[in-house]
Parts: C-alpha cells; structure tokens; sequence
C-alpha cells in the first residue's frame, strides 16, 4: 500500500493523478498547509523539505518501505513501479525525462512565482509582477511549439511528462495567460483534462 501525503495544489495533483492513471492502490494523508501541518515532525521525517507531496510505499523495491519526497522523484518511482507512462527504450526514456525535468526546473518555479505575485502577494510589486508574466507567456511559448507537431510532450505516448505539467497549466488564468493564444497547448490541455484519470486525481485530497 503507498500512502500519498498531499494537498490540494499543482505539484501534489501531479501525484494523484500519476496514481489513479497507474491504478495503484493508494491512501491519503491530508497536510493541511493553511496550517503548517508541512512543518509536523511525522511528516518532516517523510519529507526533509516541508513540502508536499511526499509518498511512503510499504511494498519498496526491495521488498521493505521506501519514503520519497519531490515530485519528479515520486512520478519516476510510480512508473517505474507500474511498468508504465515512462518508456523502457533509452531514446524516449530520455525524451520523457527531459520534458519532466524541464516541468520541475521551469514550469513549477516560474509559474508559481506567476501565481504568487499576480494573486497572493500582499503588495503590488510592479518589477516581480512583469518578470515573472513574461517568463510564464514565453514557457507557453516553448510548450505550443513543442505540441504543434505531436500530440503529447514526449513525442508518441501520454507520459509522466504530461502529468507533470498539466496541474500547473491547469492555473493558466492565475498566471494572467489566456489559452486561446496558445491553441496547441489548449488542444493538449483539453485532451488530458478529459481523461477520467485526470479528474479522479483532481479530486485528492477531498
């Protein structure tokens, strides 16, 4: 059984959605971030960095239980457990993993800082507010010409790399984006949030 540590936010869907795509049996711990439930010490023992998602398994891959924080950890590990949405063969393997990597090193960090400072922030900061906005516009840039050609962003097949990156564009309005202008990126959205996966993992935690 893998007991999934989450909360409802783009990187902890990212888990839930991996999950219910594997159709691994799985249970749900709530980390309540509103209050700094990230901080309790039986969760720091899981996840040194105080963030979600975090997973235990008590089934690991040598036959005794295996915690693991961040998520791109996490989605490699769930498939890799499974035997699915990561290729074997080493040309999209590796293709697979750049477009996850590229979700965890651009995608995340730059659209969530997007999100705080059009959103969250308590004060206007004119200077944050244009950076981040233009980093955001040109990512979707770079993921609309990336899909102009393919249907998913590792090339063939539906893959970690899209559920990586699809809670986060989930957020397209937080980030001040408007999708229209990006229509293969909206073809691609459309087509994963229609997945009944996708939507049963939306819904963890309830």
């Amino acid at each position: 059984m893998i007991t999934l540590h989450t909360w409802a936010t783009p990187n902890g869907h990212k888990i839930s959605i991996a999950l219910e795509e594997l159709g691994l049996e799985y249970a749900v711990r709530k980390v309540d971030l509103r209050r700094e439930e990230q901080f309790a010490p039986d969760f720091v023992a899981v996840s040194p960095n105080n963030k979600i998602p975090a997973i235990v398994d008590e089934d690991g891959p040598d036959g005794t239980p295996i915690a693991l924080f961040e998520s791109g950890a996490i989605l490699i590990y769930l498939a890799e457990k499974a035997g699915r949405l990561l290729p074997a063969e080493p040309r999209p393997r590796y293709e697979t993993l750049q477009w996850l990597m590229f979700q965890m090193a651009s995608i995340g960090p730059m659209l969530g800082q997007a999100h705080h400072f059009l959103r969250f922030a308590p004060d206007i900061v004119p200077y944050a507010i244009d950076r981040y906005s233009k980093e955001a516009a040109r990512l979707y840039k770079v993921l609309d010409t990336r899909l102009a050609e393919r249907d998913w962003l590792a090339g063939a097949e539906y893959s970690i790399a899209d559920i990586a990156t699809f809670p986060w564009i989930r957020r397209h309005e937080w980030q001040g984006i408007d999708l229209a202008r990006h229509p293969n990126v909206k073809r691609w959205f459309d087509t994963v949030a229609a997945r009944p996966a996708v939507q049963r993992g939306l819904e963890v935690p309830q």
